[in-house]
């Protein structure tokens, strides 16, 4: 099972299909999000390391997801606008999709294989940090908030590789 994600096409949230292969060289933080969740206040936090790293080279993927507690409803419009709104928004959003499931998208597909532990997202806001070669290092867990010393070594990490 490869480990890198660089082979995989999903859509941004305006319907445009694009490869991640498109990310190569960058750092990548996926996460799955939803706008009704109580973890949804991480938005700020991720928009946060969008905006202090982004010009280093990382870039914040957030894919809205409805698999857990049915807590991402919306359309991707209603998504979009929620985001910008609310947590000032500008890092990328893609089409809602299933992050577990006979429906699962391929990207968690591979995500969930290739980062310990090797089980389904168990929940909203879960993060995978990809290197930039497109290689899955690092799995956090919900709790663990963007600003959470752990997740920011990380980052730094494979920022300065």
């Amino acid at each position: 099972m490869s480990k890198t994600i660089t082979d995989i096409t999903v859509k941004t949230i305006e319907g445009q299909e694009t490869s991640l292969g498109a990310y190569a060289g960058n750092v990548l933080l996926i996460v799955n999000v939803a706008s009704f969740c109580g973890y949804t206040s991480q938005y700020k936090g991720l928009e946060a390391l969008n905006q202090k790293y982004q010009a280093q080279g990382l870039r914040v993927l957030g894919f809205p997801c409805n698999d857990y507690g049915m807590q991402e409803p919306g359309s991707n419009p209603e998504i979009a606008q929620f985001c910008s709104r609310n947590y000032g928004v500008s890092f990328q959003l893609f089409d809602k999709l299933h992050a577990k499931g006979p429906d699962q998208h391929p990207l968690y597909a591979r995500l969930t294989k290739a980062a310990e532990p090797t089980s389904d997202v168990s929940w909203n806001f879960e993060k995978f940090l990809v290197n930039k070669q497109g290689e899955v290092v690092a799995r956090f867990g919900s709790a663990v908030t963007p600003d959470a010393p752990e997740l920011v070594r990380a980052i730094e990490q494979e920022l300065a590789i």
